[in-house]
């Protein structure tokens, strides 16, 4: 960036020395201004405040490619301010208002371009931030799905049926709340046993999740149909097997009103594996759902672009 010029500089002087009185109000806003406080060691506050203004600013310039930062911070603080009333209350606080106006407006007319560079280096610098911590959030997540991934392979090879569905319903809620879907645990409600719920594009879905031996069958959807009929009208359902669903079930519950999309273990395992986020998932298939009537839609349609 290229240098401030003498003009610019004599004008940040006059506003710098103009914007506050009292030297307290200018310490102050110089402490939480300027980064490099080995430079405000060197001032004498006890000597005059436009004195004190010129050596300051002579120091910055002065080492210009150390602390040009610093010198440009003050010169966009400086033009960002619009109110001066602080200085209504003074004696003739009137011509003091009007002076640090006019000395402000001075600086930023002279400073303009250096202005515009600032905030153009302040938006690269921002959408930088952005991507890194888009990357974090990304990286968070991908050992967030590792683990996931290998707390699921663990309950793969566990023979104990009922700890594995415990342990599948605690699995599943990790991973949507991973994906920030608010997910609750299983609880009960008038007899009936919910698995768990959470919220997805406004709606209100309950969860059932299945870890048979064999792929799910009417009767299972059946009973969850029920229970999303006795719920409110916006509640939709997911009925999740891990080994899938019988041909027949899907076809019954694809007519009429469609109150649940069905997942199955496939589509777990792309999640897991990062072949597709979840949010991804559940869109395709809900859109999938309303379009053609059908309640699945298995990752493979989905990969080749169905």
């Amino acid at each position: 960036m290229k240098k401030i010029s003498a003009a610019a500089i004599n004008a940040l002087k006059k506003a710098l020395s103009t914007v506050y009185w009292y030297k307290s109000d200018l310490r102050s806003f110089l402490d939480h201004t300027i980064t490099n406080k080995q430079i405000l060691s060197y001032l004498d506050w006890n000597d005059y405040k436009r004195n004190i203004c010129s050596r300051l600013v002579d120091l910055l310039v002065k080492n210009e490619e150390k602390t040009q930062n610093d010198l440009l911070k003050l010169v966009y603080e400086l033009c960002n301010m619009n109110d001066f009333s602080h200085l209504k209350q003074l004696d003739d606080g009137t011509d003091k208002e009007k002076a640090a106006k006019e000395s402000v407006a001075a600086l930023r007319k002279l400073s303009k371009g250096h202005l515009e560079q600032l905030k153009e280096q302040e938006e690269v610098e921002e959408r930088r931030n952005h991507v890194f911590k888009k990357q974090l959030e990304q990286s968070a997540v991908r050992e967030k799905l590792e683990e996931i991934k290998t707390d699921f392979y663990a309950l793969v090879s566990s023979s104990d049926a009922q700890k594995r569905g415990f342990q599948l319903e605690k699995l599943l809620k990790d991973l949507f709340n991973l994906f920030d879907l608010d997910s609750k645990a299983s609880f009960r409600i008038t007899g009936e046993q919910i698995d768990g719920m959470f919220t997805f594009e406004n709606n209100d879905f309950l969860l059932e999740a299945k870890w048979h031996k064999d792929p799910v069958d009417i009767s299972s959807l059946d009973a969850f149909s029920g229970k999303l009929s006795r719920r409110l009208e916006n509640t939709l359902g997911l009925f999740i097997s891990i080994n899938g669903f019988s041909s027949d079930s899907i076809q019954a519950h694809s007519t009429g009103r469609r109150l649940m999309i069905l997942m199955d273990g496939s589509d777990l395992m792309a999640v897991l594996e990062g072949r597709i986020d979840l949010i991804q998932l559940l869109v395709r298939k809900r859109r999938y759902a309303a379009q053609t009537g059908n309640i699945y839609l298995g990752i493979h349609e989905i990969m080749k672009g169905k």
